[in-house]
């Protein structure tokens, strides 16, 4: 197998491999039968948004020969508002608590989403990316929070087996069934 660089984006090029990465595997460009054995991503993410999301935290990568071939996306709080489908997703995580804290008070950023190129799933590229954004990011914040769709049962196993505990499942009405989950960032 060629080797894996874990990284963050640094450039406009590694943003645009991204968004190619995300458009082969958005859910409306995968069939329900790849959906459902591979899984999907929900959100195809403008340029500038892409962007402006990694400059405080950079996105997390993984390349190969100098491609990104799987991407975990950071974003912070104040994206809350930028993207309609995630509205939902932020409400509820401020109304919530976590372990007698109010997750409004917290400190956590949410995974704005993650893919890992078809070729290189089942090769622990999925863990290692969340293994770099841990690493990274565990000095500034005590919680990665994200969402996965429930039909999604790849990724919400894969999400379960790097250590993801259920925060909330929830239906948005004439959409889909989401769980929010959230990882302990100071756990060893």
């Amino acid at each position: 197998m060629k080797e894996i660089i874990f990284t963050i984006a640094k450039d406009d090029k590694d943003l645009e491999q991204i968004l190619a990465l995300q458009k082969l595997n958005y859910k409306a460009h995968v069939s329900s039968e790849e959906a459902e054995s591979q899984g999907f991503v929900s959100i195809e993410h403008e340029f500038s948004l892409l962007k402006d999301m990694n400059a405080d935290y950079p996105h997390i990568i993984a390349k190969s020969d100098g491609e990104v071939v799987g991407y975990a996306l950071v974003m912070l709080r104040k994206f809350g508002n930028m993207i309609d489908v995630l509205l939902p997703m932020f409400e509820r995580i401020n109304v919530l608590d976590w372990k007698g804290k109010s997750m409004a008070d917290s400190s956590y950023f949410v995974m704005g989403q993650v893919c890992v190129a078809k070729d290189f799933r089942g090769k622990g590229v999925f863990s290692r990316l969340y293994a770099e954004m841990k690493e990274r990011m565990k000095g500034d914040f005590d919680y990665l929070v994200t969402e996965v769709a429930s039909r999604n049962k790849r990724s919400m196993r894969a999400h379960e087996k790097v250590g993801f505990e259920l925060l909330l499942n929830y239906d948005v009405e004439g959409d889909e069934e989401w769980n929010i989950v959230l990882l302990d960032l100071k756990k060893a």
